[in-house]
């Protein structure tokens, strides 16, 4: 790769940048030190926080040095929400965040080599900071109407909710961060999300201010909209997180596996580390033969692996294979087979009924007339075994580790029942 500028235009991955031929320079003459932080306002990062480490991913692998900042005091505060000011956490509960959020980008990262990576924690050069020094060494190269034209601060002010001091305060806390990396490790540059420019180019300004000599820059990563105008990184079961406790592998999978043709050439740029040729043969493919859904499986496969490793991917694959009778749902372990019958619709009951009452129960049918015309006509399975008669009733032997039946309706319609009786 000869020049990362071009290569994260061409995956769509610059929104703004303070100064595009001269950040070019900079990486042409490299390498470049750079930043991006995760703030832990929650246990888990999300997709939104995989898009700013791939792009961190990208740099590096261009032969750049990234900092991956975990924002122990950053989070104790949270930047300015749209529309309400954010639930402050305990120290000791955003401490924890800390540790989980470094466990996540670290695998994705390289920390080996003469670009390794270096993972910081903002909360190292402000815990022992006393409010005057902040102020009189900080605050003093900031000005008050500068900081509310930004975005995210003038919104606030415009809504009934308004914001606090402490909100207001962030950016200032974020533009230190940056003069911090640049004093203690010679860092050029900022990365992080468009929506988050007012934060990013607060550092570069404040480097100014103390430093007019120095040659620093930030660049905006745009937000990934969707075809459809749902929020991405969202379904209907909620935001998918990138810790397998919150969302499960076979969820995350699922999620690419589900994405809509009009969005998948998108999402295979800006998350894909396969070639611009691979990329090009699978978008041709999808223009072709959507329902093949090539693009989506790659890309399901790719970022899974990436994430949660190779063997959750396989378990992943083989249970998403079973469940439409590809394969064996016998051999599927209990916490796979569990997290895949999650995504479809299921129903608990007390003990085994008929399947034409379970298939009506659980709503793969309309009626129980109409799962009868179903086992009538060969298109009721459970646990892929076609069911033989309209009067059949499952055993306790059927039961998959003693607890579920996966029932289907033709080739496609999937539900599942737990037993829960003893």
């Amino acid at each position: 790769m000869t020049d990362i500028v071009d290569e994260l235009q061409w995956r769509g991955l610059i929104a703004l940048s303070t100064d595009e031929d001269a950040l070019r320079k900079a990486f042409a003459d490299g390498p470049v030190t750079f930043y991006c932080g995760f703030d832990p306002t929650a246990p888990s990062l999300h997709l939104g926080n995989l898009v700013q480490i791939l792009t961190m991913r990208r740099i590096q692998q261009a032969g750049n040095r990234p900092l991956g900042l975990v924002g122990g005091a950053t989070g104790l505060i949270g930047d300015p929400k749209p529309n309400s000011e954010r639930t402050l956490n305990s120290p000791e509960v955003v401490a924890e965040w800390v540790g989980r959020l470094r466990a996540q980008i670290a695998p994705l990262l390289d920390f080996e080599g003469p670009n390794a990576a270096v993972m910081v924690n903002n909360l190292d050069w402000t815990q022992g900071l006393s409010a005057i020094e902040f102020l009189r060494d900080v605050g003093k190269h900031f000005r008050v109407n500068k900081m509310i034209a930004k975005e995210a601060v003038s919104r606030r002010l415009n809504s009934d909710a308004g914001i606090s001091y402490t909100e207001f305060s962030y950016q200032i806390l974020q533009g230190m961060d940056f003069l911090e990396l640049y004093r203690r490790h010679g860092c050029t540059l900022q990365t992080g999300g468009s929506d988050q420019w007012g934060n990013l180019t607060s550092g570069t300004d404040l480097i100014h201010r103390v430093d007019p000599e120095a040659v620093v820059h930030a660049l905006g990563t745009p937000l990934i909209t969707k075809a459809d105008g749902t929020k991405f990184g969202k379904t209907e079961s909620g935001t998918i997180w990138l810790d397998a406790e919150m969302t499960t592998p076979y969820a995350f999978y699922q999620f690419w596996l589900n994405a809509d043709d009009r969005d998948v050439s998108k999402f295979l740029r800006i998350f894909s580390f396969r070639s611009h040729e691979e990329i090009e043969e699978l978008e041709k493919q999808t223009e072709e033969r959507p329902q093949a859904r090539a693009a989506q499986r790659a890309l399901a496969e790719e970022l899974t692996t990436l994430v949660h490793g190779a063997d959750q991917t396989a378990a992943v694959i083989a249970a998403s294979r079973a469940l439409f009778g590809q394969g064996e749902l016998s051999e599927l372990d209990e916490k796979t087979l569990a997290a895949a019958l999650s995504e479809v619709p299921h129903v608990q009951v007390a003990e085994l009924a008929p399947v034409v009452d379970l298939f009506a129960e659980v709503g793969l049918v309309a009626s129980k007339s109409a799962a009868r015309r179903t086992v009538k006509e060969g298109g009721a399975y459970v646990n892929n075994a076609k069911v033989p008669a309209e009067d059949a009733v499952p055993a306790k032997e059927d039961l998959l580790h003693g607890r579920w039946l996966v029932l289907r309706r033709g080739k496609k319609n999937l539900a599942a029942v737990e037993v829960t009786g003893g």
